[in-house]
C-alpha cells in the first residue's frame, strides 16, 4: 500500500491536465478529466490519481493526514503565470486616464513616460519595499489560484536596481507559499541616461551584471524586448549569445508591435519562449510550431491596451505550436494578476475552446518557464499543487463572471489558502 499525508476526495470533476508536455493541436483539447476523483500525496508528492475503488486498494493514509471532502467541487492543477512584471514599484494611473482620452502606448513612452515611469519609481523604492509590494501581489494571485509565477525584473535598467530587484525575488523564496521564478530583464528599455549609446548599454549588461547574476543564481532566465525602437534583432542576438553563455536560459518579447524576426529567431535559436506573438508573421507561426519554443500568449494586453489586435492564436494552435497563457502583470500594459481571469480572457478574447485555455494555463505554461516536469499537471511523481474550487464542472470557471470560485489552494501538499483565506506558514 502506499502512504498519503494528504488526501483529496470524491471531487466531481478532477481535471489533471495528464499527458506529455507540452500539448499541441488536438491534444491541447484533452484535459484528462476524471469522475468522482481522488487524489493524494505524500511530502507533497503526488502519489495516487483516479477513482474511489482504485484508491482504496492503492492507498492507506498516514495518522495525521490531511483530508479535504472535494464532493460538489471540482479540483486542478495550480495555475502557472509564466510572464509577470512582479517586482516594480508605483503605478501609472495617471497615463492611463491619458490613453483613455485617445494616447497610445507608444505616444507616451515617446514622452518619457510608460516604462521610464515605473523605473523611476522603482529606482527610489528599497529591496524591503520591493519585497512587501512583491508579497501582497503573491497574496492576491494565490486567491484565485496561481501557485507558480514567472517574475521579471527590468524596472532598474541599472547594475544596482537591477541586482536589487532580483535580490527582492530571492528573498521570497520560501517566505510565500507562491514559487516566483526569477527572469533578468535588463533588456526592457534603453535608461535615459544611455540615450543615444544603446551599444554601451548592451556592454553594461553583458560586462557587467551578467558576471553577477551568474555568480550569485540570482536568475534562470534572460529575457529581451525585441522591438525596432528598444532592442533589434542584432542586439537581440548578441544579448541572447550572452545569456547563455552565463547559464541563462532565453525568453524573448517578440512582435508586440511591429514583426522585425524575433518569433523566427525565438524558435531557431532554441529559446525557451516567444511571449506576445501579437503581430507574428506566418513564417514565424510556421517556425515556432516546428520548434520546442513555447507561443506564449498574454490576453491580458490587447484587453487592457483595448487593441483590436489579437495573437493569432487558431494559426498557431493549427500549425502545431506549444500554446501557453499567462498575464504579462505589470503597470503600464495589463495590471492583470488573476490567472483566473486571463483563462476567461482566452476564451472571451482570443476565442480558445475552454479545454485549450485551460491546458494553456497549467501544463502549457509550466513547459513556457521549464516546470512542466515538476508542476502544471496532476500526475504521480508531480508536486501536489492543486486548487479546489466551487463550481459544478470546470466550463462554470468561463462560464460564471465576476467571482472568485477558488475556496482552497494547496501547494506542495499543504493547504496554504483554507476557505478563501491565506493561511500562516
Amino acid at each position: 500500500m502506499i502512504s498519503a499525508d494528504c488526501v483529496v476526495s470524491g471531487c466531481r470533476q478532477l481535471v489533471t491536465c495528464a499527458g506529455p508536455l507540452p500539448k499541441r493541436g488536438p491534444a491541447l483539447g484533452d484535459l484528462g478529466v476524471v469522475e468522482d476523483g481522488w487524489i493524494a500525496s505524500n511530502q507533497g508528492e503526488i502519489v495516487f490519481v483516479g477513482t474511489a475503488d482504485a484508491f482504496r486498494g492503492t492507498v492507506t493514509a498516514a495518522p495525521g493526514a490531511t483530508w479535504i471532502d472535494g464532493r460538489d467541487s471540482i479540483a486542478l492543477p495550480g495555475f502557472v503565470d509564466s510572464h509577470t512584471h512582479l517586482p516594480f514599484a508605483g503605478n501609472r494611473e495617471h497615463e492611463f486616464l491619458l490613453r483613455l482620452k485617445g494616447a497610445t502606448y507608444q505616444e507616451l513612452a515617446a514622452q518619457g513616460m510608460g516604462i521610464q515611469t515605473t523605473v523611476k519609481a522603482t529606482r527610489a523604492a528599497t529591496k524591503d519595499e520591493l519585497v512587501f509590494l512583491c508579497k501582497q501581489r503573491l497574496n492576491q494571485m494565490l486567491l484565485t489560484g496561481t501557485t507558480t509565477v514567472e517574475a521579471k525584473s527590468g524596472y532598474g535598467l541599472n547594475y544596482e536596481d537591477e541586482i536589487k530587484q532580483l535580490e527582492a525575488l530571492a528573498t521570497l523564496r520560501g517566505a510565500h507559499p507562491v514559487e516566483v521564478v526569477p527572469t533578468y530583464m535588463g533588456a526592457h528599455e534603453i535608461p535615459p541616461e544611455y540615450k543615444g549609446r544603446k551599444a554601451e548599454y548592451v556592454d553594461l549588461i553583458i560586462d557587467k551584471v551578467l558576471p553577477e547574476i551568474k555568480a550569485r543564481g540570482l536568475a534562470e532566465f534572460f529575457d529581451i524586448f525585441c522591438e525596432p525602437n528598444v532592442f533589434d534583432l542584432e542586439d537581440t542576438k548578441r544579448l541572447a549569445e550572452a545569456a547563455r553563455a552565463a547559464g541563462l536560459g532565453v525568453k524573448i518579447h517578440a512582435d508586440e508591435f511591429v514583426p522585425i524576426g524575433g518569433t523566427e529567431y525565438a524558435a531557431e535559436s532554441g529559446a525557451v519562449s516567444a511571449e506576445h506573438l501579437i503581430n507574428a508573421t506566418d513564417e514565424g507561426i510556421r517556425k515556432i510550431a516546428a520548434s520546442g519554443t513555447a507561443a506564449l500568449l498574454l490576453p491580458g494586453v490587447p484587453f487592457f491596451l483595448m487593441l483590436e489586435k489579437k495573437a493569432p492564436v487558431r494559426k498557431l494552435i493549427e500549425a502545431g505550436a506549444a500554446v501557453a497563457l499567462a498575464s504579462d502583470f505589470n503597470p503600464g500594459s495589463s495590471m492583470l494578476s488573476s490567472m483566473l481571469l486571463v483563462l476567461q480572457l482566452g476564451v472571451y478574447t482570443l476565442r480558445m475552446t475552454i479545454e485549450e485555455a485551460l491546458n494553456a494555463c497549467t501544463g502549457n505554461a509550466a513547459y513556457a518557464i521549464a516546470r512542466h516536469g515538476r508542476v502544471g499537471s496532476l500526475e504521480v511523481g508531480k508536486r501536489m499543487d492543486l486548487l479546489i474550487c466551487d463550481v459544478p464542472n470546470y466550463a462554470s470557471l468561463i462560464y460564471q463572471l465576476g467571482v472568485n470560485p477558488v475556496r482552497h489552494v494547496i501547494k506542495d501538499g499543504k493547504i496554504v489558502v483554507r476557505a478563501g483565506k491565506i493561511q500562516p506558514l
